[in-house]
């Protein structure tokens, strides 16, 4: 007998055996039992979300002779046909092959002719964004007004690229991403009637490793349990995708924090000979990164083992959240540079050593900071030197008048004012509040800013370590402005107006400023 794939083998028969999909399965279930079956739909998502699965189980259910409960018995005649793919009625069309107008025009032509055995006629078209603009176009009529006999059914993992005339003539079903919880739940029901042995920390691996697409899971734990004769273990899983070892990501993580170029080095040495692939490297090393960051926010973290949690626990303890998110953008451009060269080991280590580097740089920064920071706490200096470049940008107001209103009212309700001297306070404050709000992009804009007070109204944000592009993109966004300017207004009590000063030095040049002035807000620059 042929051997048959898992994800075939244990694909499921019935809505009820779905995984994660169940705001689908239970509309599907009901239309049916109400006899309110639409004569096209449109399924979308992701691969291995249950799309073609879902056709083929509806295609049975509009056709079973016992359906219950809008189930398909898969015992009758109409359903054995179909499970085996010898029932006409049911038609399965791939368009990333079939997809000119021909192919089109001989479904157009096949439905005026009743079903032989089935009630309906029910053609899947599965990635039907591969179709030519012709055979859309020769689709649309038959499509919004089929015979009575005929069900479409169009899948898609690209529903971006359809014409919105097919769309509007379907009814709709997004498919969303399983949960890893789930994953690991349909996964264990396999290998246990598959007599396959697998740990549960390997489990864990191949849920993660599958991003939420359940036929990828299945794939891996079948590639695993043709490789492993014993129980399959996280090692083995991570071997058989080609991801490095998680020492070969600690001591990298390790280096670049310690500012220790050689061993960093060594490591991406270490990780070319043995064949491994270097963007899968460093994803796990942005995603490592990640997880201190995450730890040092919140002190909590899934997913690894004790002696693990003690490594990540030393290098949170070394680095400050401010420098983890610099390294984590940094290593991003890595992967981005990496794209457009054709020497991309030679690329990871130069952007390497930058980390390095960019590492030292910020620790020296910081402890100027503290110290900056220590000396403003009893005497803000409110002089402003000519003498440095300025880069104001002016702060928009609320036009809005009933959200003014509303935000006016909640400052006077707040009667706390801001004494002088007391700015640098509540502005840590302000930042504080965004942190655990959730306005992380806004927080991260601003954490290493200070402020000064100009006037009654008016505030000075300093950007130390210099006011970037990304930055400004962040603050010129309406919505950020919008809770910037509600946050201090709980805090001072009144509407305070900000400007944004760059006083990092040398941080303007002549084509910087030139494109500054193109952003198309207010900007007034003091040389």
């Amino acid at each position: 007998m042929a051997y048959t794939a898992l994800y075939r083998n244990f694909r499921p028969l019935k809505f009820k055996d779905m995984v994660g999909q169940e705001h689908i399965t239970r509309t599907l279930k009901n239309q049916i039992i109400a006899g309110r079956v639409g004569h096209a739909y449109l399924f979308t998502g992701g691969r291995g979300t249950g799309k073609t699965t879902s056709a083929k189980i509806l295609a049975r259910a509009v056709n079973c002779l016992d359906v219950k409960d809008g189930e398909p018995c898969n015992v009758c005649e109409i359903c054995k046909e179909i499970l085996e793919g010898s029932l006409t009625d049911v038609v399965e069309m791939d368009a990333a092959s079939n997809n000119s107008v021909e192919d089109i025009r001989n479904i157009r032509d096949e439905v005026n002719f009743l079903p032989t055995k089935a009630k309906y006629r029910v053609y899947i078209i599965d990635e039907v964004h591969m179709l030519s603009t012709g055979a859309f176009n020769a689709l649309l009529k038959t499509l919004e007004e089929p015979p009575d006999h005929v069900k479409f059914i169009l899948a898609t993992t690209e529903p971006q690229k359809l014409p919105t005339t097919i769309l509007s003539r379907c009814q709709r079903f997004d498919f969303k991403k399983i949960s890893e919880e789930k994953i690991i739940q349909r996964l264990k029901r396999i290998c246990k009637e598959a007599e396959i042995k697998i740990n549960e920390d390997a489990l864990k691996m191949i849920a993660i490793l599958s991003e939420g697409h359940m036929r990828d899971a299945i794939s891996i734990l079948e590639r695993c349990s043709q490789e492993s004769i014993d129980t399959i273990t996280v090692e083995e899983v991570k071997e058989l995708v080609g991801l490095p070892s998680l020492t070969y990501i600690h001591d990298l993580a390790f280096g670049i924090l310690q500012k220790n170029e050689i061993s960093s080095l060594q490591v991406i040495d270490a990780i070319v000979n043995e064949g491994k692939d270097l963007y899968n490297f460093l994803w796990e090393v942005i995603k490592y990164f990640k997880d201190i960051l995450v730890l040092k926010t919140t002190n909590q973290l899934n997913l690894y083992s004790e002696q693990e949690m003690i490594k990540i626990r030393e290098l949170a303890d070394m680095a400050e959240r401010e420098q983890l998110l610099e390294i984590i953008y940094l290593l991003s451009d890595i992967e981005n540079d990496m794209k457009w060269s054709s020497q991309k080991t030679i690329m990871f280590q130069v952007g390497i050593i930058k980390a390095c580097k960019k590492s030292l740089d910020n620790h020296t920064e910081l402890e100027k900071r503290i110290t900056s920071l220590e000396a403003q706490v009893t005497h803000l200096q409110l002089n402003v030197s000519k003498n440095t470049s300025e880069v104001l940008i002016e702060q928009p107001t609320i036009v809005q008048k009933v959200e003014k209103q509303k935000e006016e009212k909640d400052c006077n309700k707040q009667q706390e004012k801001v004494a002088y001297g007391k700015v640098s306070e509540a502005w840590k404050k302000v930042i504080d509040t965004l942190r655990k709000n959730g306005k992380i992009r806004l927080y991260t804009a601003l954490v290493n800013t200070k402020a000064n007070e100009v006037s009654d109204l008016v505030w000075e944000i300093e950007f130390p370590n210099g006011l970037t592009s990304f930055n400004e993109k962040i603050l010129q966004d309406m919505v950020n402005q919008k809770e910037l300017m509600k946050e201090i207004c709980k805090v001072t009590g009144k509407e305070i107006h900000l400007k944004y000063k760059d006083t990092k030095e040398n941080h303007i040049s002549t084509s910087e400023k030139s494109s500054i002035g193109d952003l198309g807000i207010n900007i007034n620059i003091i040389e």
